[in-house]
């Protein structure tokens, strides 16, 4: 990692997690991966599956612990109770629909269910926030996907290098 140290908070989204009924394996894979990749995580909580709550971690994050990239996992599907894609476009003033959609695309070559995913994208303020889906195993998936790319865009975000998303 080149330039400033990346700063990151993770967030879970999980009922039973909150309450420890379930140990929440996949915060712990997203910090692994990101420690790996060179990434200070500043913050790591897990949360209910509750939008207020949700929205307030994501904005407290971004605005307070100017992390400069949220990660989330769980609360993507199609449960009513998943509302953490809701959250994140409510703290969001603009979206990166190309990360979720790089997710669903690789992950379709995994399982069909892939599709089933609503995970979300998007920017606030010079914090990117990108939602994650509840298994470690998608979550390793997923995130070998698009962390190749994702230091460059928060450099372009943060201002600390030049735009060149490789549109021709």
């Amino acid at each position: 990692m080149k330039g400033k140290r990346l700063r990151a908070a993770i967030v879970t989204s999980s009922d039973s997690g909150y309450r420890g009924e379930r140990e929440d394996l996949s915060g712990p894979a997203i910090r692994e991966m990101l420690e790996e990749e060179g990434y200070e995580v500043v913050s790591q909580t897990i949360l209910p599956d509750n939008q207020a709550m949700l929205e307030e971690y994501l904005s407290t994050a971004a605005d307070e612990d100017q992390a400069d990239l949220i990660l989330t996992t769980g609360g993507t599907g199609f449960s009513p109770k998943d509302v953490t894609p809701e959250a994140t476009l409510a703290v969001c003033t603009r979206m990166a629909p190309g990360i979720p959609e790089a997710m669903r695309s690789a992950s379709l070559a995994i399982t069909p269910r892939a599709m089933l995913s609503r995970a979300a994208a998007g920017i606030r303020e010079k914090t990117l926030i990108i939602n994650l889906p509840g298994s470690p195993k998608a979550v390793r998936e997923c995130l070998a996907v698009i962390l190749p790319a994702l230091e460059h865009g928060l450099r372009i975000l943060r201002e600390e290098e030049g735009n060149c998303a490789g549109q021709g």
